[in-house]
């Protein structure tokens, strides 16, 4: 897989979490995760934060590209 294709993966699977997450709160009738009973022990929570951190560093430990 060349390099843009694995970056363009990343970028999808933060972008599907994100909706996911969105759905959640809407389904919840909040506007933020911070009202949610739920927010430690949430998968849906921590599947987005892995996927933000995954698509911000492109499958790389440590440093970020943020161009």
């Amino acid at each position: 897989m060349d390099t843009q294709t694995q970056h363009d993966t990343y970028y999808h699977a933060f972008i599907e979490s994100k909706n996911i997450l969105q759905q959640c709160q809407a389904n919840k009738q909040l506007t933020s995760c911070l009202a949610c009973a739920e927010i430690i022990t949430c998968q849906t929570r921590i599947h987005y934060v892995n996927s933000v951190y995954e698509n911000m560093n492109k499958g790389e430990d440590g440093g970020f590209d943020f161009n």
